[in-house]
């Protein structure tokens, strides 16, 4: 791990930062230095690797599910380094994760702003003079996809009564549904932004 850690902090030899994060990533998996999380661990560090390095600005890429997808290759190309030290199929394999997960990525980014677009252009303006609380909801609903009456009356600064108009207005223009099926303590999801994750 000391060996690792100097290798990660080494800025002498000029490694690209995705050939370099490939190969802290396998050597953190063969290492596997917890009982438990060693998987979770490694998939994180290369997210952190890549922001702390300011090859991303945001913690945008996730290869965990490309790993998961791909699980024998992902296993096959691990195991063939430690057999045959053959690093060039690894990092390649590993390119290509970042690749297809970089393309998943602006695809959801572009659902995203294409759905934001369709609901302040088409939905929210029949709302008329309630257009402000369900605009600033909305921005809410963006981090939080997830919300109750109660969350919603103190964010806005309304009534619990509004706060419900306001929850059943945007169940009507398709913006929130119901997830609980009872008649209190209710919660309501952002169902479209939602779905976008989980395609």
């Amino acid at each position: 791990m000391s060996d690792l850690e100097k290798f990660i902090n080494e800025d002498e030899h000029h490694v690209p930062h995705l050939i370099k994060i490939a190969i802290v990533h396998y050597k953190f998996e063969t290492i596997h230095p917890f009982l438990d999380g060693n998987g979770r661990l490694g998939r994180l560090l290369i997210t952190l690797y890549l922001v702390s390095n300011n090859v991303l600005k945001k913690s945008s890429l996730y290869l965990s599910d490309f790993f998961e997808k791909n699980k024998g290759y992902y296993y096959d190309n691990l195991m063939t380094v430690r057999l045959t030290n053959n690093l060039v199929q690894w990092i390649k394999f590993f390119l290509v994760g970042v690749i297809e997960t970089s393309k998943e990525s602006i695809q959801v980014f572009k659902d995203i702003i294409a759905l934001k677009t369709d609901i302040e252009t088409n939905r929210l303006p029949k709302l008329g003079s309630r257009i402000e609380n369900a605009q600033q909801l909305l921005k809410q609903l963006f981090q939080i996809p997830i919300t109750d009456s109660k969350q919603v009356s103190e964010l806005l600064g309304i009534s619990p009564s509004t706060a419900n108009r306001l929850i059943k207005e945007l169940i009507e223009l398709k913006i929130l549904s119901e997830l609980t099926g009872y008649k209190r303590n209710r919660k309501y999801m952002f169902t479209e932004y939602f779905k976008i994750f989980h395609k």
